[in-house]
């Protein structure tokens, strides 16, 4: 397996690293997705991308991953500014995603404007004494559903 991609229970953080966490599925890797991890990595010099599992997609998007868990996180790590591909299990409330966060021990906490989780990811943030930047608007058009959905027609 790539060196590159850990999963949750065996990350292990380094020290002496300003690392910036970013999550999501990522699963048809878009314009909106690189330019988002191109930022994130300008707030620090470690990114790790949490990567929400297949059964996240089936069950949270009603749908299907396009591309499976591991096929996702090898095309992430071929991204230059991903460090760190954490492959999650199915977390299912806030309580798992704040464990996350305390088991990853981010700097910063990564997001796109309009975010819905916002909130919950500064009181996340909170617990580590990490920040959360706001690092890219959303691109109009460039979203995996509207892919989907243009594929579709």
């Amino acid at each position: 397996m790539n060196s590159k991609i850990v999963p949750l229970a065996d990350f292990k953080p380094r020290k002496n690293v300003t690392r910036v966490l970013v999550g999501g599925c990522f699963d048809i890797l878009h314009i909106g997705h690189a330019k988002f991890l191109q930022e994130a990595k300008k707030f620090g010099n470690e990114l790790v991308v949490a990567l929400e599992s297949d059964e996240f997609i089936q069950k949270r998007k009603l749908r299907k991953p396009f591309n499976t868990l591991y096929k996702r996180a090898e095309i992430l790590t071929g991204l230059e500014s991903v460090d760190i591909v954490v492959i999650l299990p199915y977390l299912q409330n806030d309580d798992e995603y704040a464990n996350l966060v305390k088991k990853i021990q981010p700097s910063v906490i990564a997001i796109t404007a309009g975010d819905p989780q916002e909130d919950n990811k500064i009181k996340h943030a909170q617990l580590v004494g990490a920040e959360v930047k706001v690092v890219l608007q959303r691109i109009p058009g460039k979203s995996t559903t509207e892919i989907l959905r243009q594929i579709k027609e």
